[in-house]
C-alpha cells in the first residue's frame, strides 16, 4: 500500500485528513464529525467500513453515499494510474481506500476510518492533520496482540502529529499514549479537555432529543473535540438530520439494530436496555469471543434467535448452541418477527445485513443511509 500510493501521489493534492483509529465507535464518531463539517459549509468525505447493504456506504460524500456512476468514473481514473503490479496485488480494502481518496480529491476535509489496527492499516499511508482514538478494547487479537497494551500500541503508532483520545475503559491505554507522546514527540489530548460542563450537558440533551442512546456521548464528544480543535465554534444545529446506520438504530418501534460485535459493544448495550428482556437476533464469526459477549448481554436476553449467515468465517451452529446452552439462555432459529416482542439485532455487520434483507422482503421497507 505505501508503494502503491507513492507511485501515484504526485497526481493528487490531498485535502485535510482526520484519521480515526480504535476498537469501537469509529463509524458513529466519523459520521458525527463528517456531518458537522458538511453542515458547516465544507465539502467532506467520510470513508468507513465495512458496509451493511451496499458497497457505496463506505464512501460518503457531502451528505450521501457516492453513486454507482461516480464510482465507475473514479475507478477508471485510478485503474489507469496504477501499474499492473498494483492492480493485481492490492487487497480489496487497499484498493477501496485508494478509490476513496480519488473520489475525495476536491473535498475540504476527509474523515478517514482505519479498517484494522492503525500503524499498518492502509489508511495510515496518507498525511493527516489529526488522529482521533475511539475506545480501545480486546478485538482481532490474532492480528493486533493478545492484551490491551499491545493493541493500543499498534493503534496509537498511527499518530502522526496530534491525537485526541476518547474516554477509555482501560487505564493502560493512557499509559501507552504517554509513552507514545515521548517516543514520537506528538501532542495527545483527552476529549474531555475541550468542553465546559454546560457543553457536556448539551450533548446529553442533543442525544435525548434525537432519540440516540446516551452511550453515544463518548463518540459525540470525540467528534466535537475535533471540531473545537479545528477552530470552529460549537453549534449543535449542525448535527440535525444525522443518520447513524446500524449504530443502536431503531428501525421500528420494537426493533433495534447494532453492528457491534464484541464485549465492549455488549457492555454499553446492556446498560442501554437495562430492565428489559429482548429477543436477540444473533450469530458470530468463529474468531470472536462470543461467549463473553453473550454473558454480558444475558441480563437483557429473553431468548436468542439464531439467524443463518452465508459466510465461511461464521461459527458452526452446533458450537454456537453449546455456548448458548452453557450460559443457560433459551434459543431457537430466527424466522420472522413477532410484533408483540422487542428485538435487538446484534453480532456483526453480516448479522445486520442478513436481518435487513429479510426485513426488507417481509415488510417492503427500506433503511435510510
Amino acid at each position: 500500500m505505501p508503494r502503491a500510493w507513492k507511485s501515484i501521489q504526485k497526481h493528487f493534492k490531498l485535502p485535510r485528513i482526520i484519521h480515526l483509529v480504535g476498537t469501537n465507535g469509529k463509524g458513529s464518531t466519523g459520521r458525527f464529525l463528517a456531518h458537522y463539517l458538511y453542515r458547516s459549509g465544507f465539502s467532506v468525505g467520510h470513508y468507513s467500513s465495512p458496509h451493511i447493504l451496499h458497497f457505496n456506504e463506505r464512501i460518503w460524500l457531502d451528505g450521501e453515499d457516492v453513486s454507482d456512476e461516480e464510482l465507475s468514473l473514479y475507478h477508471d481514473k485510478l485503474y489507469a494510474l496504477l501499474s499492473a503490479e498494483f492492480r493485481e496485488s492490492l487487497s480489496f480494502f487497499e484498493y477501496t481506500t485508494l478509490l476513496a481518496i480519488v473520489v475525495y480529491e476536491q473535498c475540504d476535509y476527509i474523515v478517514l476510518e482505519a479498517g484494522l489496527g492503525g500503524e499498518y492499516d492502509a489508511t495510515s499511508v496518507f498525511n493527516n492533520i489529526l488522529t482521533l482514538v475511539t475506545p480501545i478494547d480486546l478485538d482481532h487479537q490474532d492480528f493486533l496482540g493478545s492484551c490491551i497494551d499491545e493493541i493500543a500500541t499498534t493503534k496509537l503508532h498511527a499518530i502522526q502529529k496530534t491525537a485526541i483520545l476518547a474516554a477509555q475503559k482501560h487505564e493502560s491505554v493512557y499509559h501507552v499514549a504517554q509513552k507514545m507522546l515521548l517516543l514520537k514527540q506528538v501532542d495527545i489530548f483527552k476529549s474531555e479537555q475541550f468542553f465546559t460542563v454546560d457543553e457536556l450537558d448539551r450533548m446529553d440533551n442533543f442525544l435525548i432529543e434525537q432519540a440516540f442512546p446516551l452511550f453515544l456521548k463518548t463518540n459525540l464528544a470525540l467528534a466535537l473535540a475535533a471540531v473545537k480543535f479545528l477552530g470552529f465554534v460549537l453549534s449543535f444545529d449542525y448535527l440535525n438530520g444525522i443518520v447513524l446506520l446500524g449504530r443502536c438504530q431503531k428501525i421500528a418501534p420494537n426493533v433495534t439494530i447494532d453492528v457491534g460485535h464484541n464485549a465492549l459493544a455488549a457492555s454499553v448495550l446492556v446498560k442501554n436496555f437495562r430492565n428489559k428482556k429482548l429477543h436477540l437476533v444473533f450469530n458470530s464469526f468463529v474468531d470472536k469471543n462470543y461467549e463473553k459477549t453473550l454473558s454480558i448481554l444475558k441480563p437483557a436476553i429473553k431468548i436468542i434467535e439464531i439467524i443463518p449467515i452465508l459466510n465461511e468465517r461464521i461459527e458452526k451452529k452446533e458450537n454456537l448452541i453449546k455456548v448458548i446452552e452453557k450460559l443457560n439462555i433459551p434459543y431457537k432459529d430466527f424466522h420472522k418477527l413477532d410484533d408483540s416482542q422487542e428485538y435487538l439485532v446484534f453480532g456483526s455487520f453480516s448479522v445486520v445485513e442478513a436481518f435487513l434483507k429479510n426485513y426488507a422482503k417481509t415488510t417492503k421497507s427500506k433503511i435510510s443511509t
